[in-house]
C-alpha cells in the first residue's frame, strides 16, 4: 500500500513538471494588459530562466552538494519559500541551529515543487517550512486559479509526509500600499485572496496533521494590511518583522519536533 501510494505521488510529480514547463511557456504570452508594469518588467527579464532552469535548480545545488549529512540527534530544518524566505538571515535570527535557507526571489509554488526533492527531500530535514503563494496571486509565472495553488499545497504535504518530514505551513504575510514603492506589489497581490488562503491552509493543517504559523496576525495593523514599520516596500519583511516573525516560527518548530 506505502508503495503504490509513493508511485502515485511521484507521478502526480511528473505531472507538475510538465505543468511547469507550460508555466514557462505561457511566460512569454501572457497578455501585458493584465499586469502591473513591475509584474511586466519582472517577468519580461525572467524569460531565459522560464525556458532553461523553470524551477532554478541551479540555485543550490553545490551549496546542496557540500553539505554533510545531519548527524544523529540534529534537528535540522530547512526553510522553504520565496524572496521573503531568501532575504531572511536565518543564522541571525536563530544562531547556533541547524536551519537551512531554500529561498528563491520571485518564486511560484509550481517551480517550488521543481525542486522540493533537491532542496528540501534529499536534505533529510526533521521540519520544513514552507512560505508561498504571494507570488502565485500576483501571476509571476503565469494566471493560477486558488485551487491551483491549493493544489500544490497538497503535494508538498503529501511528499513530506511520504519522507517523514514534518511540514509547517506558514500563512501569507499581508501587503500595504502606503508609499508609492509599493503600490505595484500591492496591485498585483489580491487581500483577498490572501485571507482566502490562509483559511484554506489553516482548515488543511487541521484536518492534515501539518502544523499552521499564522505571521499573518502578527504583521497586520488595523486596516487590514502590513504595519508600516515592518516593511519599507509593502511586501517584504524588513529587520523588524523578522524580529517579530522568528519566535513564532521557533515555537511551530518546537512543537513540530515533539
Amino acid at each position: 500500500m506505502k508503495n503504490n501510494f509513493f508511485i502515485a505521488v511521484q507521478s502526480s510529480m511528473t505531472v507538475l513538471v510538465l505543468a511547469a514547463c507550460a508555466f514557462a511557456q505561457q511566460a512569454a504570452t501572457t497578455s501585458p494588459s493584465a499586469m502591473s508594469p513591475s509584474l511586466q518588467k519582472y517577468r519580461n527579464s525572467r524569460i531565459d530562466m522560464f525556458l532553461n532552469d523553470y524551477g532554478q535548480l541551479a540555485r543550490y545545488r553545490d551549496a546542496n552538494a557540500a553539505l554533510k549529512p545531519a548527524p544523529p540527534g540534529e534537528n535540522r530544518v530547512v526553510f522553504f519559500g520565496d524572496s521573503i524566505t531568501d532575504i531572511w538571515h536565518i543564522d541571525q535570527s536563530f544562531p547556533g541551529k541547524p536551519y537551512i535557507n531554500r529561498g528563491i526571489g520571485g518564486q511560484t509554488t509550481p517551480q517550488m515543487l521543481v525542486r522540493f526533492r533537491q532542496d528540501v527531500i534529499d536534505l533529510h530535514p526533521r521540519v520544513v517550512l514552507i512560505l508561498a503563494g504571494t507570488n502565485d496571486i500576483a501571476g509571476n509565472t503565469g494566471p493560477e486559479r486558488l485551487e491551483d495553488i491549493e493544489a500544490n499545497y497538497k503535494t508538498f504535504s503529501e511528499l513530506a509526509r511520504v519522507h517523514h518530514i514534518r511540514l509547517i505551513y506558514a500563512s501569507l504575510t499581508p501587503i500595504n500600499d502606503y508609499v508609492p514603492r509599493t503600490h505595484d506589489f500591492f496591485a498585483d497581490r489580491s487581500m483577498a485572496k490572501i485571507l482566502e488562503l490562509n483559511q484554506w491552509l489553516k482548515n488543511y493543517c487541521s484536518k492534515s496533521g501539518d502544523l499552521y504559523l499564522d505571521y499573518f496576525s502578527a504583521l497586520v495593523d488595523d486596516h487590514g494590511k502590513m504595519r508600516r514599520d515592518l516593511s519599507d516596500d509593502g511586501l517584504h519583511p524588513n529587520a523588524a518583522g523578522f524580529k517579530v516573525m522568528a519566535p513564532l516560527a521557533e515555537t511551530a518548530i518546537e512543537k513540530a519536533l515533539k
